[in-house]
C-alpha cells in the first residue's frame, strides 16, 4: 500500500520511531495518516509529523488487519535457513519505499555458520539507495529483528556498507520492468 490514508487509533499501541529506533506510545484518538502498509507493518505519521512504524499485531488499532506473513516455520526438508532468511529479508520495507530490500538490490551479501553451541549464526551486508538515507539503522534493525525470529537462528549481525554503491541495475529485473527502467 503506497496510499495516504487517515485513520483515528481505536486504543493505545506501541510503535517505533522512524529513524530513531525509540519505542513510543500512539494513544487512543490519535489521528494519523497511514503511508504504507508492507512487511507486517504499518508506516504512520502523526500530526505533529512523527513518523513511526505499527506492527502487524496492532494492526486493528489502526482499524486494519495485518498481512500474512511467509512463516518461518517450515517442515523438515521444505525450505533451508538460508531460504527461510531470504524469505524474511523480503519482509523489509523502507517505511519510504514501498519495495523490499532484496528486489531493490540492496542485499549484498548473505552467510550462514553454525555456532559451536548449537544453532546458526546469519550475516548479512547490506546498502541502501543513498548514502545519506536516514532509513539504514531502521532498516538494519528490521532486517536483524527478523532473522532472529527464525527458528535456530541464534545470532544475526546486519552490517550497512557503500561499496560498491547502488544502483538501479542491481534491482531484480521483475522490479526495474515494473518501474519502467529496463
Amino acid at each position: 500500500m503506497g496510499s495516504r490514508e487517515r485513520v483515528t487509533l481505536t486504543r493505545d499501541c506501541e510503535a517505533t520511531e522512524i529513524p530513531s529506533g525509540r519505542k513510543a506510545t500512539l494513544y487512543a484518538g490519535t489521528e494519523v495518516i497511514v503511508t504504507q502498509s508492507l512487511g507486517g507493518t504499518f508506516t504512520v505519521v502523526t500530526h505533529q509529523g512523527l513518523m513511526a512504524s505499527v506492527d502487524g499485531k496492532d494492526a486493528d488499532a489502526i482499524g486494519k488487519q495485518a498481512e500474512a506473513q511467509p512463516s518461518a516455520q517450515a517442515e523438515p526438508g521444505e525450505k533451508t535457513t538460508e531460504q527461510l532468511v531470504w524469505d524474511k529479508l523480503r519482509s523489509c520495507y523502507d517505511p519510504e519505499i514501498p519495495h523490499n530490500i532484496v528486489d531493490l538490490g540492496l542485499i549484498y551479501e548473505c552467510k550462514l555458520s553454525d555456532i559451536e553451541t548449537g544453532g546458526k549464526k546469519v550475516d548479512i551486508k547490506m546498502t541502501l539507495t543513498a548514502p545519506g538515507c536516514g532509513m539504514g539503522d531502521w532498516l538494519r534493525r528490521d532486517a536483524e529483528q527478523k532473522i532472529l525470529a527464525i527458528p535456530g537462528v541464534k545470532e544475526a549481525r546486519v552490517e550497512v556498507v557503500f561499496d560498491p554503491p547502488w544502483n538501479p541495475s542491481m534491482m531484480s529485473p521483475a522490479l526495474r520492468r515494473a518501474l519502467n527502467m529496463m
